[in-house]
């Protein structure tokens, strides 16, 4: 009796096993049709308008050691190791980086293509995570110049990286935050820039 009793409790303890089993089977197959069904492109952009001509603040972003006065993760890693290849601006300008934070990471950074005092576009390919398009539009305004950056990713099939993907917007669009305030910092405080601005401004008054 004793004995038929073990072998039912075995039996019993088996069952429930097999339902947690089958439960747990079942949930990792929602979320990774849940997954799937999210999407699939990450799109961030920022702007920010700087009191300094676009010639001046296009000039920042389009030399790439430039970076390291005013971009987000130079600042949040000053013991990151730079290495620089290529030119020193424009079109085939990179750099490459290493660090042991894990939000800085190590990855290269290429110039794709850049238009004098218009546009820069930019690939980043991280070690860990991809790769991944950027972008910076300088447009001129009465009040400055109106720099918007963007970044787009392609996540794949990968429906962890599709979960990922609902805080890149967030954890990507505060560092771009930080960075264009940075770079306003750096560019107001250019002599140069405050020059041709003065210029720019009485140009404008002598002409209205």
């Amino acid at each position: 009796m004793i004995h038929w009793r073990l072998n039912q409790r075995s039996v019993n303890q088996m069952k429930t096993l097999k339902k947690i089993g089958l439960g747990l089977l079942g949930l990792v197959v929602v979320l990774a049709v849940v997954g799937m069904l999210l999407p699939r492109h990450v799109h961030v952009e920022r702007s920010l308008t700087m009191q300094a001509p676009p010639a001046v603040v296009f000039e920042q972003v389009n030399t790439l050691q430039n970076w390291e006065a005013w971009s987000p993760w130079h600042k949040l890693d000053p013991n990151m190791q730079l290495t620089y290849a290529g030119p020193a601006a424009g079109a085939g300008a990179s750099y490459s980086w290493l660090s042991q934070m894990s939000e800085v990471g190590n990855g290269t950074l290429r110039i794709l293509h850049a238009i004098p005092h218009s546009r820069i576009d930019t690939e980043m390919v991280f070690d860990d995570n991809g790769k991944g398009q950027a972008s910076y539009f300088f447009t001129s305004t009465p009040q400055g110049t109106k720099v918007t950056w963007t970044m787009d990713t392609d996540l794949g099939l990968n429906p962890v990286g599709r979960y990922v993907g609902l805080f890149i917007e967030g954890w990507v669009g505060q560092d771009y935050e930080r960075g264009l305030r940075n770079l306003q910092q750096v560019v107001e405080g250019n002599s140069e820039a405050k020059q041709l601005t003065a210029n720019s401004q009485q140009k404008a008054s002598a002409t209205n």
